[in-house]
């Protein structure tokens, strides 16, 4: 078996609506043969969003306004929230709750104002299927009643995130900073593990996108769904490609700490801001 590699840049156009991607790394996830080939592809699509922060056009940065909400920064009508906090299981919050809601430890305005701190400490409450803390934001639907389930095999999906990861657990210092899930398990998410930011999927790495990540440093990623391929983007460059259908499909952002209590003790926790996020969906 050879692994497909492909070059991939994608242009993003903030006013222009249209994305070219040239696909630079494949990976089957079939078992299937690939034949290494370049090949172009263009998508026609409206802006992911007119608020969306591009690399090289980021705003000042402002004093923080007091009563600021996170929901004043990114728009958290089609999400639902989950914290690490609670007895026995997290804590969910749906619309419309959700609008007004922030948490001063786990979920909140960050200092400067212009960006969401997602903060999930080891030790903290986790979901039935996982053993790691979350503080992370689940994709739903219709105004956040219902949650969102789409189709890899049809149409084309789209996440953006321009976020910083913040702060890394010391013993296992891993966090995942985005994700595509389905409704078994995570299908592809960007983690750091270190200094080492990449992508996985079916617990292996399927490329780097910063071999030395410094805390701190604002990154944008894209994930992009067509029929039959993942791709995610980092930087409006460096394009990650996966060969996968799938259905039951949902996204996720936020900060899900890959370590729990039995790896540190104390006040320590992955933590990462995110200052714009927006996800499409076109038929």
């Amino acid at each position: 078996m050879r692994t497909r590699l492909i070059v991939l840049g994608i242009l993003v156009t903030a006013f222009s609506g249209s994305i070219v991607a040239l696909v630079l790394n494949v990976r089957a996830g079939d078992g299937t043969e690939i034949i290494p080939q370049v090949e172009m592809q263009a998508l026609t699509r409206a802006s992911p969003t007119p608020a969306m922060v591009i690399p090289g056009t980021m705003p000042p940065r402002v004093p923080r306004v007091e009563g600021a909400t996170p929901s004043g920064i990114i728009n958290l009508t089609d999400w639902k929230l989950t914290l690490p906090t609670g007895d026995d299981e997290p804590v969910e919050i749906r619309q419309p709750d959700l609008t007004q809601f922030q948490d001063p430890r786990y979920f909140h305005v960050d200092d400067m104002g212009d960006g969401v701190v997602f903060r999930a400490p080891v030790g903290g409450a986790t979901t039935a299927n996982s053993k790691y803390p979350r503080s992370e934001l689940r994709e739903m639907a219709n105004g956040g009643k219902d949650e969102a389930s789409w189709s890899g095999k049809s149409g084309t999906h789209m996440m953006a995130i321009s976020q910083a990861i913040t702060s890394l657990p010391r013993k296992k210092p891993e966090v995942v900073a985005g994700q595509i899930h389905d409704d078994e398990d995570d299908v592809i998410m960007v983690r750091l593990n270190g200094t080492k930011l990449f992508v996985e999927t079916d617990g292996e790495m399927v490329g780097v996108l910063d071999p030395a990540y410094k805390l701190g440093t604002r990154f944008t990623v894209q994930f992009v769904v067509t029929p039959g391929l993942i791709r995610v983007t980092y930087n409006g460059g460096l394009t990650v490609g996966l060969k996968r259908k799938g259905s039951d499909y949902y996204f996720k952002a936020g900060c899900y700490t890959q370590s729990n209590e039995d790896d540190d003790g104390g006040d320590v926790y992955g933590e990462v801001v995110i200052y714009g996020l927006a996800v499409q969906h076109l038929a």
